[in-house]
């Protein structure tokens, strides 16, 4: 079972990045207002500071914000690849003896409800049953196409054999794609900085009752920010996924069993 994630579920990256940046954004109010044994240098401008410090934030969400829009492409073109690959394969089943035509034809219509049920689970706890019935099936379906092509080696078989592995790749590629995340590290670097962001913010804030709005803002804002990246980022847990359209096309293109 994989790990606890916290970005598998948007919502609490939501609610903690949120609580975390306005906590940070108080202390450095509580900075400002017990900086009474020094001053500051002359020349000292802790608005350039924060600006720069801003503009990192920006680009670094930026970035990430990139990375998971493009792994989410990805998901869907494997998708799609996928799709695409077992209908052909479905085709090619006529090529075979009739007896072993019938039998791919119904392993690959089984196969096309196991992948579907793949992208709609949204419970690893589930997704066991779908992987192990998932790999029982391209057992099926393996040794289905290399019976013919071991007794009749030929162009034909051969053909057929490389569309079924052209269906038993796709499916790697496309739990690849669902393992590809943003990782850790980025998480905590854009987080760090936001931290810093918001500290900073405390402390340059001067006009009394002013921090309560420039807080929310900003903390609504970069948490928002958090929450879309988090949501795009997770193959399962987000409201924005991938849907099986070109499976759930195909599926219902197979003749009534």
């Amino acid at each position: 079972m994989e790990p606890f994630r916290p970005t598998n579920y948007p919502v609490l990256i939501l609610v903690v990045s949120f609580f975390v940046l306005w906590g940070a954004g108080w202390l450095g109010t509580s900075f400002r207002k017990k900086k009474t044994t020094f001053e500051e240098p002359e020349g000292a401008d802790p608005g350039l500071v924060l600006g720069a410090t801003l503009t990192l934030l920006g680009l670094i969400i930026g970035f990430t914000f990139s990375m998971a829009i493009s792994r989410y492409e990805q998901r869907k073109n494997y998708e799609e690849a996928e799709a695409n690959a077992i209908g052909t394969e479905y085709v090619r089943a006529d090529l075979l003896p009739a007896a072993e035509a019938q039998k791919v034809r119904t392993l690959l219509v089984n196969y096309t409800h196991e992948r579907i049920l793949f992208y709609l689970t949204r419970s690893e706890r589930d997704l066991g049953p779908v992987n192990a019935d998932t790999a029982q099936l391209q057992t099926e379906l393996w040794s289905t196409v290399v019976g013919p092509a071991r007794s009749q080696p030929n162009a034909v078989t051969g053909l057929v054999a490389s569309g079924m592995n052209d269906v038993l790749n796709s499916q790697g590629y496309t739990q690849a794609a669902w393992w590809n995340r943003i990782p850790p590290s980025a998480w905590t670097l854009m987080l760090s900085i936001a931290v810093c962001c918001n500290v900073l913010i405390g402390y340059c804030v001067r006009r009394t009752g002013a921090e309560v709005v420039v807080f929310l803002v900003m903390t609504l804002v970069v948490a928002i920010s958090f929450f879309l990246i988090a949501d795009i980022d997770s193959p399962r847990g987000g409201i924005i996924r991938v849907r099986p359209q070109n499976l759930e096309s195909l599926a219902q293109s197979f003749p009534p069993r």
